[in-house]
């Protein structure tokens, strides 16, 4: 192509259109690919209750779109034998989880040698806040004489300087998600998933 052709006046709509259909072949394409792996964690996954895990996580048997699903959602599967994941994305009645609104997970001590309980934005980064609180876990949330843990969420925290239960800020107003992880979990609830006693997710007060 000469200098001269690139110069002419009549050649930058040209340019300029091959480029935007360049740029939205691309969006069409990772859109597709996007589809994709959240069509195979649908697919490739057990729920217990809202939460929801995958059956290939950590598994030898994992393809490549279900090894695109771990790093999407910023989980690093181990075997597991070692660390399982459970996600949910809406209230214990369906509803969409929201980082404004205010929420109550409780439920048994997972089985497992340790757990933790991490709110994500829609976007699976952390929440920014002040305190650097991002999870709860065994250590941080007690169990009651049930052998039960309790604890909340919202953009705010509970009336009071000294909070009744451990609190999780989520500040803004953004999708949430919570991922539940347990570390060297029972052998019986490896085999079956599906069998977590899952944490209820509550929402408190009124969510408009």
């Amino acid at each position: 192509m000469s200098r001269a052709n690139v110069q002419d006046p009549a050649f930058r709509p040209r340019w300029a259109g091959v480029l935007m259909l360049y740029l939205l072949a691309i969006s069409i394409g990772a859109g597709s690919a996007w589809l994709a792996v959240r069509s195979q964690l649908e697919a490739g996954g057990v729920s217990a209750g809202v939460w929801r895990t995958s059956t290939l996580a950590g598994s030898t048997d994992a393809d490549l779109y279900t090894r695109a699903v771990i790093a999407v959602g910023a989980l690093l599967a181990l075997n597991r034998d070692e660390t399982m994941y459970y996600v949910a994305t809406t209230d214990s009645v369906g509803r969409a989880l929201r980082s404004r609104c205010r929420y109550r997970i409780s439920g048994p001590a997972p089985a497992a040698r340790w757990w933790s309980v991490t709110a994500y934005a829609e976007d699976r980064f952390l929440f920014p806040n002040a305190e650097r609180r991002y999870s709860i876990n065994g250590g941080s949330a007690p169990l009651d004489a049930r052998g039960h843990f309790t604890f909340e969420s919202g953009p705010a925290a509970p009336a009071g300087t000294l909070p009744a239960v451990p609190w999780l800020p989520t500040p803004g107003d953004r999708g949430l998600s919570f991922t539940l992880r347990l570390y060297n979990p029972a052998a019986g609830l490896a085999a079956a998933p599906a069998t977590l006693a899952a944490p209820t997710i509550e929402l408190l007060g009124s969510c408009e």
